[in-house]
């Protein structure tokens, strides 16, 4: 019983939870940007190359640790080989860094939803809305409270019945939301008075590859954008498909599950796009689509559905609750890697580990939220960007504790143990692995340089 409360019940929970964590809030504002920002086409089949060869390296990579060795992230590294344990208190590192400001964005998407769901959309299409709530002293924590709360209600139930069933059940309904939503844009038109647009000739925006000024550096900086885009995305580097990893069935295919997690994770990341580009272009023109992050979700997108009148409100609400659901199964997945790493650590019991976390992320979390009024300030960042407390968190997380993480892991299974210890716990059932040699090229040598590329760009030392 002990272990099936600690275990998927088999690969299609495995793959609904882990789809979950990498379908986040990184999926809807930064794809999409990205998609606007790269020549449209040009960047979805670079991202798409890229997922077929460095992300799926590190992700069969990752799952494949967390199954060999049964433990956390904070012990599997030093499980593999003792010399590398290190890995593990980096990798712990980064989900606890996270969680606490994810949580209070998610409190955002939380609280934008109940206003479309009350349909009063005079307040939100002001440009100071978002700027005024976010600097609020009571009602961004109390947000963050509640979403912080549903998180680890989840955690809280276990394995098999909070994080499998959960991701059961929402990613199915996140899932028909992304694309009841993707399909009505695509039928979308406006009239500004001097030019009809419409959801069509956006989408031709989003696929058409555009060559315009393509030049070689520019060529390198799409790569970079896709690679840092699908980093990110595919929830490597946090420790969290270590975790789910080691709750995968010995019996599942590896590499299956991992296509299929890619597979769900880049088709809401494609429709993400639709969602977003088309009525972006449509209801506020070509020049809004450079928007990007916070901005794109609660300052564009709210302009779009008031401009579609009554219809605004339905598609506003859904599109919320869609987000949503996307932030809370990746934030559930967040918080899972920091709590299996506390129970090993320290023998605690899951409630206690989730009791104790939630807590510490709600104290962090309240921080970050004062961190836009009382505790405001401004600081360069080596990236050339300018953060408050949010974005410190952030860079230090994503920027340099992650790139770390997934290098060293390079190194460790390329290079300190060999790749056989990965394409062994893979093949182990008698599952055939034909890309056996190309997985031991990509994990010693082209991911790990592409990694430090990217690496030495995001903290400001190479610049593109």
């Amino acid at each position: 019983m002990e272990k099936k409360k600690n275990s998927f019940s088999g690969t299609a929970g495995f793959i609904l939870a882990a789809a979950g964590s990498a379908i986040g809030l990184g999926n809807i504002w930064r794809f999409p940007y990205f998609a606007a920002k790269n020549g449209g086409g040009i960047f979805l089949a670079v991202y798409l190359f890229l997922l077929l060869t460095f992300g799926i390296t590190l992700l069969i990579t990752e799952i494949s640790i967390g199954r060999k060795t049964k433990h956390s992230p904070l012990r599997a590294y030093g499980s593999i080989h003792p010399r590398w344990r290190w890995i593990g208190i980096f990798s712990t590192l980064v989900p606890f860094i996270i969680l606490p400001y994810y949580c209070v964005i998610g409190g955002w998407v939380l609280k934008y939803f109940t206003v479309f769901l009350c349909g009063d959309l005079t307040q939100a299409v002001d440009a100071g809305y978002f700027g005024a709530y976010i600097t609020g002293m009571v009602q961004p924590p109390v947000y963050m409270a509640v979403y912080i709360f549903l998180t680890a209600f989840v955690i809280y139930r276990g394995v098999n019945e909070g994080i499998e069933k959960m991701s059961c059940k929402l990613m199915p309904i996140l899932l028909l939301l992304v694309i009841a939503i993707a399909i009505f844009c695509l039928f979308i038109s406006y009239d500004d008075g001097s030019v009809t647009r419409t959801g069509l000739e956006g989408l031709w925006i989003y696929l058409v590859p555009n060559i315009d000024g393509m030049t070689v550096g520019k060529i390198f900086s799409i790569i970079l954008d896709a690679m840092g885009q699908l980093f990110f995305s595919i929830s490597v580097a946090m420790g969290i498909m270590i975790a789910y990893g080691s709750y995968f069935d010995d019996r599942g295919n590896i590499f299956k599950s991992a296509a299929q997690i890619e597979f769900f994770d880049t088709f809401v990341a494609f429709l993400a796009g639709v969602m977003i580009i088309l009525p972006v272009y449509v209801f506020l023109g070509k020049e809004a689509m450079s928007a990007s992050g916070p901005s794109l979700l609660f300052v564009s997108m709210p302009k779009v559905f008031n401009a579609m009148g009554t219809i605004g409100h339905v598609v506003g609400a859904a599109f919320f609750l869609m987000v949503f659901f996307a932030a809370l199964t990746s934030s559930i997945s967040i918080m899972e890697a920091v709590i299996s790493s506390l129970m090993e650590a320290f023998s605690w019991s899951r409630e206690k580990a989730t009791v104790i976390e939630g807590v510490v992320a709600f104290a962090i979390g309240v921080l970050v939220c004062l961190g836009y009024n009382v505790l405001y300030f401004e600081m360069p960042l080596p990236n050339g960007a300018t953060g408050q407390i949010l974005d410190l968190f952030d860079f230090f997380s994503n920027n340099i504790f992650m790139p770390v993480v997934a290098i060293a892991t390079c190194l460790l299974i390329g290079w300190g143990v060999k790749p056989d210890v990965v394409v062994e716990e893979m093949t182990k059932n008698g599952e055939r692995f034909r890309f056996k040699g190309l997985y031991s090229v990509m994990i010693r040598y082209i991911v790990p340089v592409l990694l430090l590329v990217l690496f030495l760009q995001s903290v400001g030392i190479l610049r593109i």
